[in-house]
């Protein structure tokens, strides 16, 4: 298909957002379409869980660009429509409603699926997820009503929301099997720091238990059954992680596993089509394979596959990002550390403003200010570095010396 078919980008965040973004910065003059099924422009999903779950914004305000911004820059929008099908060999999207639209290069944004739980009770009313704007207006609705909130999941999502529910003066319960809530990705010392946070202000962690159903009451959810014992409840989240949403590129035959496979110009095995974002599992050239579910990558992969469609030699290179605000902490991570890392400590955890390092095999793998600003590009300068840990830990010592 002709070059002239132009870009069809599949998708409604961030990272679809930047794709037409980055082109048209770069003066690409080739048809631009984005389809995405939601009935809003392409929009940042943060927000979903602390400002607009708190009444501090109203939807429109994740919005990224506005309609009137794409029509500006000759982008159509086809919003509320679901893509069918992709028809590689005439290089086509078939939507659901029978119309096609050609490519030359298209980009797939598709991002991610809430993950569910196979338990007794999870269709019942009243059990919520939240991952697009229409979950995050259920939930802040069913919010508004006041009482208890359970929260199934102790990783980002889960814990934003139940702080964000505990400042609007509900009761919540957070349950996990977990022993230390985002143990996985951030350690238990550091782990334990949230978990402090959180019982600080009065959010109940049951720890180290598993979720065996949803109670009922009256045809709606009514709390969860447990391991140990029940958790009464008006509200249920259930916040597990999310799947990649890679169904679209699977019945077209792409490489899949774990996300979209691409390489380090987000190229899939069809070199006409490329996968950004949360449903990318790429190749990474500092760290290898990564599927990265932030706000940044989103930001970051979409100016890079527009760079890669306009015939630039970039590649993914650059650390994984991302941020969190919960309570009276709000925190910034940069790079990747694996389980057994060490865990370095600039600081002082009960003083809530400390610098975390970690170290593999005496080499920074990432680092995180919490409460301590302007300090992240420096972070990320040293991220990569042979460091004695003395030094990483030592006040005294600037950081730009490390």
């Amino acid at each position: 298909m002709a070059a002239s078919d132009g870009t069809v980008v599949i998708g409604g965040g961030l990272a679809a957002a930047h794709v037409v973004q980055a082109l048209r910065e770069n003066a690409a003059a080739e048809p631009i379409t984005v389809i995405a099924d939601e009935d809003l422009p392409p929009y940042e999903r943060p927000p979903l869980s602390k400002d607009f779950l708190q009444g501090k914004q109203p939807a429109e305000a994740a919005i990224v660009h506005d309609a009137g911004w794409y029509a500006a820059h000759d982008a159509t929008l086809v919003l509320g429509e679901h893509a069918a099908a992709i028809d590689r060999e005439r290089h086509l999207v078939r939507l659901e409603s029978g119309a096609e639209h050609a490519y030359g290069q298209l980009v797939l944004a598709t991002g991610a699926d809430s993950r569910r739980l196979d338990l007794p009770g999870a269709g019942l009313p009243g059990v919520h997820v939240l991952r697009r704007m229409d979950d995050a207006r259920a939930l802040k609705e069913a919010l508004a009503t006041g009482g208890r909130l359970a929260v199934v999941g102790a990783g980002w999502i889960g814990l934003e929301v139940a702080a964000s529910a505990r400042q609007a003066g509900m009761d919540v319960t957070v349950v996990a099997p977990g022993t230390t809530p985002l143990g996985t990705i951030l350690g238990e010392e550091v782990g334990g720091h949230f978990a402090a946070l959180h019982r600080a202000h009065g959010v109940e962690l049951r720890l180290g238990t598993q979720v065996t159903g949803i109670l009922e009451h009256a045809g709606r959810a009514a709390g969860l059954a447990t391991s140990a014992g029940e958790v009464p409840a008006d509200v249920v989240l259930i916040a597990v992680g999310a799947v990649p949403a890679t169904g679209l590129a699977e019945a077209a035959g792409l490489a899949v596993d774990n996300g979209v496979l691409v390489d380090s110009s987000l190229r899939s095995s069809d070199p006409d089509i490329l996968a950004v974002g949360d449903v990318a599992n790429a190749e990474n050239t500092r760290l290898g394979r990564l599927r990265v579910e932030h706000w940044d990558n989103a930001i970051r992969q979409g100016t890079l596959a527009a760079q890669v469609i306009l015939g630039h030699d970039d590649r993914y290179d650059w650390l994984p990002y991302f941020f969190t605000d919960q309570f009276d902490l709000g925190m910034e991570y940069v790079g990747r550390a694996g389980r057994g890392a060490e865990t370095v400590i600039r600081g002082s955890l009960v003083s809530g403003e400390f610098i975390a390092f970690w170290l593999e095999d005496g080499v920074v793998c990432a680092a995180m200010n919490v409460n301590i600003w302007d300090v992240n590009d420096t972070l990320r300068g040293i991220v990569g570095r042979r460091v004695d840990a003395a030094r990483l830990a030592d006040p005294e010592v600037p950081l730009p010396e490390l």
